[in-house]
């Protein structure tokens, strides 16, 4: 009988020295990008703070967790970049070391440990997410935590584990609806291996658990009349119509050969004998990734499987034997991983100024990873043209409210088009002394009018043509022009409008859904 083939392997200790230096390797990572970076605030981030402004626990449009998170660090630690994007980076550290406890779980030791790290550290799924303040890297933790936690599950035959997961489901269902794939992939897992579970009280305690945590997220959509609807809707029409099945699965082959070991992780998920009882987070993993695939979302979506199955493929090859030739092959994987993670590095970090992160993405030819949500290229990846001009913005914006009599001043309201030049105003208003800020797009409509009622506005990138309807009086104010932008940035025009025909708070209930 080979090692591959006994029982449930023993679960070595972790290794401390090569976990915690990789982790620490990675916040450190992060905090020294973002102290040092070309590069500004992100768009979603500035919508994200702006939500933790106007936190409404149970009524919020999107789940609140990020929102609470806004709250917390800018109070704390301030509103620099650094700051900010503080928690991503204390959450990519700790999927890094969740890798290396997978990996353990296992069965894998070292050099399975240290195979793991590597790959959730320096694949391309990995790095982004950890240098933003998004719910995609949360959702990224949560989900390797409860995949960890199933583990433990299956080895211990603990109930208590049902409750851990519990738990982590409910602060998914806080962070991102996308933890119900992770529900829904767990339910046709444990029926595909272990339906008998589906008998005993852990999964239903589990959902219940997982229900009262997450209620905030659940109340807030009942209350204001399920928006995720019109979200997804929307987010179909203009980003997924253009995820096909061949680029979602290009994607996944561009992440470099961390895939491999991917791949290889999984194929032993269900062939390794010693991992039989293991082999529900094989199905779950699988389920999840059709179910995103199926359902044509973006392709990082399915970056969540990727540590759990970078510990499998390590520990696989860990314990497939310890010949020569081995020894080499796992040598080779780990070095090649590293090279390609650095290779990587710049479409990953915002590191590069964008003259020179244009020419490197030129170089390189991969124009997926300068690919916009839309279906356009651009010189630079889309996160970080979307980093780019928002401070400018918010300083034109404010030269044009200074230049406003006092009387005209007193009553001026702001009116941005989209959610990040509305953010970016929210974001810089206490700073620059700008009036209260409004938009119709996406949450910032369930933020209101507010209590002025747009005798004055000063309007941020909606056309001349939107506003003379609804202006008695239209005064272009200037253009602000971002060439490295993306396109609804590149040239954004001011107007002032005046005399307007009805009140904002008249007309705000007609421009619901205005996206």
């Amino acid at each position: 009988m080979t090692e591959l083939d006994r029982g449930p392997p023993p679960r070595p200790p972790i290794s401390w020295p090569i976990a915690a230096s990789a982790a620490a390797i990675v916040v450190l990572g992060h905090v020294l990008v973002n102290a040092v970076t070309p590069y500004g605030v992100h768009r979603d981030e500035l919508l994200y703070m702006a939500m933790g402004e106007h936190l409404r626990l149970f009524r919020m449009d999107f789940p609140p967790f990020i929102a609470m998170i806004a709250v917390a660090e800018r109070a704390l630690l301030g509103d620099s970049l650094v700051a900010i994007r503080f928690v991503p980076a204390i959450t990519a550290g700790g999927i890094v070391l969740l890798a290396a406890m997978i990996a353990r779980e296992l069965g894998g030791g070292r050099i399975a440990q240290g195979l793991a790290v590597i790959a959730a550290a320096a694949s391309p799924v990995s790095m982004r997410p950890g240098a933003l303040f998004q719910p995609v890297v949360l959702d990224q933790l949560w989900w390797t935590l409860a995949l960890w936690a199933l583990l433990r599950l299956r080895r211990t035959q603990g109930p208590r584990w049902w409750l851990a997961i519990g738990v982590i489901g409910g602060l998914g269902l806080l962070t991102k609806f996308s933890i119900l794939i992770l529900g829904f992939a767990l339910l046709i897992a444990v029926l595909a291996d272990d339906r008998q579970a589906l008998r005993t009280r852990g999964p239903w305690l589990a959902l219940a658990i997982a229900l009262v945590i997450g209620s905030p997220s659940v109340i807030g959509q009942i209350r204001l009349g399920f928006p995720v609807v019109e979200q997804m809707r929307v987010l179909r029409r203009d980003q997924l119509a253009h995820v096909s099945y061949g680029s979602f699965l290009a994607f996944q082959l561009l992440l470099g050969p961390a895939t491999l070991v991917a791949l290889g992780g999984l194929i032993g998920l269900f062939r390794v004998r010693a991992w039989r009882t293991f082999r529900v987070a094989a199905y779950v993993c699988v389920v999840a990734f059709v179910t995103v695939l199926l359902a044509n979302g973006k392709p990082y979506y399915v970056g969540a499987i990727y540590p759990t199955l970078y510990a499998a493929g390590g520990a696989l090859l860990e314990i497939a034997g310890a010949a020569t030739r081995m020894r080499a092959l796992r040598a080779i994987v780990g070095a090649s991983m590293l090279a390609f993670g650095a290779f990587a590095a710049p479409f990953g970090l915002p590191i590069l100024p964008p003259p020179a992160m244009a020419r490197y993405a030129a170089a390189t030819g991969l124009t997926t990873a300068v690919r916009t949500n839309r279906g356009t290229t651009l010189p630079l990846p889309q996160d970080y043209a979307d980093m780019l001009g928002w401070r400018e913005q918010a300083l034109a914006v404010q030269h044009v409210v200074d230049s406003l009599p006092p009387e005209k001043r007193a009553v001026t309201v702001i009116f941005a088009d989209n959610y990040g030049e509305a953010g970016a105003l929210d974001f810089y208003r206490r700073e620059m002394g700008l009036p209260p800020v409004v938009s119709v797009t996406g949450s910032y409509w369930f933020f209101g009018p507010g209590e002025r009622p747009g005798t004055v506005i000063v309007t941020l990138g909606i056309a001349g043509e939107d506003l003379k309807s609804f202006c008695g009086i239209l005064t272009p104010a200037g253009r602000i022009r971002n060439a490295w932008g993306v396109e609804e940035e590149q040239d954004v025009p001011i107007f002032v409008c005046e005399r307007t025909r009805e009140t904002l708070q008249q007309i705000w209930p007609r421009l619901a859904g205005h996206n």
